[in-house]
């Protein structure tokens, strides 16, 4: 293995997540009296955390109503997370095979911290995570470099995090990631990352965002990346 270190997106590459989003989305949106998102509009929306998905969800009718509109999404998602959530395939296996290579596995993700750690302790997969960074826990997101230096530092990886952004890249660490955040992740530190398709982003969209790979799922991934 020659990563001992991989970081992992949750919505749309460990998780599915999608349908509890975007009843979220929809309840807010009809709590204002107006009409319901696609599930396309929630795709298009989310990445970058909850607060820039509600703005971008409410941006082109009442962007007046955002700051009204984010408690009441972040009240109903409180309540109703956890309601269809499921692993992906080849997720849990993935994260079990990793573990027994001695790998260092942990989520950085945009996703609101604590939601994030609550979805994974439902799903079983928290033992298989040294760490679970998002939304909230730091004053930073993907693609910024102060998240994954953050995140490193935290694993004890500092000689890892002090390399985050500088000539030469990362050796050792790697992220796994369905969207452009991700991909753009990797470029501005200077790691690899590997991304799939089951989540926002087309795999054209993600090569031209730099991912290093683009596969159709993680058993697909895991193959092509010998993991």
């Amino acid at each position: 293995m020659r990563f001992h270190t991989i970081f992992f997106d949750l919505d749309g590459t460990l998780l599915d997540h999608f349908d509890a989003i975007h009843r979220a989305h929809c309840h807010t949106r009809r709590h204002f009296g107006l009409s319901e998102p696609s599930m396309d509009e929630v795709h298009r929306a989310v990445g970058a955390g909850v607060d820039v998905a509600v703005t971008r969800i409410f941006a082109d009718d009442r962007p007046d109503l955002v700051s009204q509109a984010l408690p009441v999404y972040k009240e109903f998602w409180d309540k109703n997370m956890l309601d269809g959530v499921r692993l992906l395939p080849g997720a849990r296996e993935l994260l079990e095979a990793l573990n027994r290579a001695g790998v260092c596995c942990a989520v950085l993700t945009n996703k609101h911290g604590p939601s994030s750690r609550k979805v994974c302790e439902h799903l079983g997969v928290a033992h298989l995570l040294d760490g679970i960074f998002g939304a909230a826990d730091t004053p930073w997101l993907k693609p910024q470099n102060e998240f994954a230096a953050h995140a490193l530092n935290t694993l004890g990886k500092p000689d890892d995090a002090a390399r985050v952004g500088k000539a030469g890249g990362v050796q050792g660490v790697c992220l796994i990631g369905d969207s452009i955040y991700d991909a753009q992740t990797g470029v501005n530190g200077g790691f690899p990352c590997y991304c799939v398709t089951t989540g926002t982003h087309t795999a054209e969209a993600l090569r031209e965002a730099g991912a290093t790979e683009v596969c159709a799922d993680l058993p697909e991934l895991a193959k092509k990346a010998g993991f």
